[in-house]
């Protein structure tokens, strides 16, 4: 068995989906499994093949590829009604998903309508110091399992149990709701109703995914695993520019408790990093570009949340998040990706370092204070006008475009084996051959 981990290297939206669909793709015929371990609909990983774009939430990115196996691991929470609308756009491209397809751990954890509530009643509740929650209630469906009132889909299968987990959280949310936020209680019997036809639909898909990976060990039977992240590494809750981060761990750890496969020796653990640096929501961002630059990044590269349509904050490639990101993920190999959107920017700028109070740093702040009071250090590099959306092989690249890609590598001490060009599956270029040992 080999496996690969495919993790966000910045504050998400890298590319990550993209990448996890070409890899999948790559490794046709070799058994493929793809895993989903950490969070939710708050994702959206975009696959485009032959231009058609696929926008997926928790559907993992190799669900295209006919011969992939799909799994959602314990580690994300779901709500079944995106779920069931993902499945339903995918039947319609003639991609048949049933439970050889696509497996569902029966530990992982469902999105209510009260988790929903509670999120966007929070958040406004904030005022001025919001965090930027897509509201889809992912951070209170997470607090539920921590405090042991969370509803997991083997619960969702069982009526009985069911009904009574269901009563006992809205009996107690319907105080918490109208109290707190002004926000009306949930209708029990509403919710039991539609909860109901979700369960119909799903229960088919879940099973003990630790046990269906114990037999696929035991049998020693030949498969090629990609566990793939959602959000990145700088939205991690314990790693993650805290608070401004999401609920779970899309770093490397979260494997172990979220994909329900426990302990497994990672072949290479590819990082996805973006060749400029997006932000959404909240929170410092040292390279942040405001001006005409940023605007070229926004619009050029499409910076609007697939998931949420909100336009994402643009600045230059930060070098410190990059290293940050090797080092508490183990990063042996990169994947470059939208490239293509610097193209007609003169001179193009990396941040190398950081000053602040006269003193210099080449390593990342995960400090909200401190990192708030970093100014970026520049190296200025030239830029090219030729467009590369094209190129399929790494030496027919500009002169100045390779320059940067090779700087990216010095700063970093990592090899860059990918480079996207363009959203299409096909836009991509192999630098490096990708083997698994």
């Amino acid at each position: 068995m080999k496996s690969m981990a495919v993790v966000g290297m910045q504050w998400g939206d890298e590319g990550k989906g993209k990448i996890v669909d070409y890899i999948a793709d790559l490794f046709e015929g070799d058994n493929v499994h793809v895993i989903r371990y950490a969070g939710g609909n708050n994702a959206g990983h975009t696959i485009v093949v032959n231009d058609e774009e696929t926008v997926c939430h928790l559907l993992p990115s190799g669900i295209i590829n006919k011969e992939t196996i799909c799994i959602i691991g314990n580690g994300v929470v779901l709500d079944p009604k995106v779920l069931l609308e993902e499945i339903d756009n995918i039947k319609e491209m003639g991609i048949d998903i049933d439970e050889k397809k696509l497996r569902i751990s029966e530990n992982t954890n469902v999105i209510m309508p009260y988790n929903r509530k509670i999120d966007r009643g929070s958040e406004e509740s904030k005022g001025s110091k919001k965090i930027g929650t897509t509201g889809r209630g992912i951070g209170p469906t997470y607090a539920d399992k921590m405090n042991r009132i969370g509803i997991r889909m083997n619960d969702l299968i069982d009526d009985d149990i069911f009904k009574d987990k269901l009563k006992a959280n809205i009996n107690y949310y319907n105080k918490i709701l109208p109290l707190l936020y002004d926000i009306k209680p949930v209708d029990y019997n509403s919710v039991l109703n539609d909860y109901k036809k979700y369960s119909k639909r799903l229960r088919s898909y879940v099973s003990n995914v630790s046990f269906y990976f114990f037999d696929l060990i035991d049998r020693n039977e030949n498969a090629t695993i990609i566990f793939e992240g959602a959000q990145g590494t700088l939205l991690d809750i314990d790693y993650g520019t805290y608070p401004y981060v999401t609920s779970s761990n899309p770093t490397v750890g979260g494997i172990y408790t979220g994909s329900g496969l426990g302990y497994i020796k990672l072949n290479k653990i590819l990082g996805i990093a973006k060749s400029y640096t997006t932000r959404v929501g909240k929170g410092p961002f040292p390279t942040e570009l405001e001006e005409d630059v940023g605007e070229h990044l926004k619009k050029v590269g499409n910076e609007f949340g697939s998931t949420t349509g909100r336009p994402r904050r643009c600045g230059w490639l930060d070098i410190p998040i990059l290293r940050y990101a090797i080092k508490i993920n183990g990063i042996n190999s990169i994947a470059l990706t939208k490239l293509d959107v610097l193209t007609g920017l003169n001179p193009i700028k990396i941040c190398v370092k950081y000053k602040s109070n006269g003193k210099t740093y080449d390593y990342f702040i995960t400090n909200e204070r401190e990192l708030k009071k970093c100014t970026p250090i520049y190296n200025e590099m030239q830029g090219w006008e030729e467009d590369i959306t094209s190129t399929i092989d790494y030496e027919d690249l500009p002169k100045n475009c390779k320059k940067y890609v090779e700087k990216i590598e010095e700063l970093v001490k990592i090899p860059i084996d990918i480079i996207s060009v363009g959203p299409n599956r096909s836009e991509t270029i192999i630098r490096n051959k990708i083997t698994l040992k």
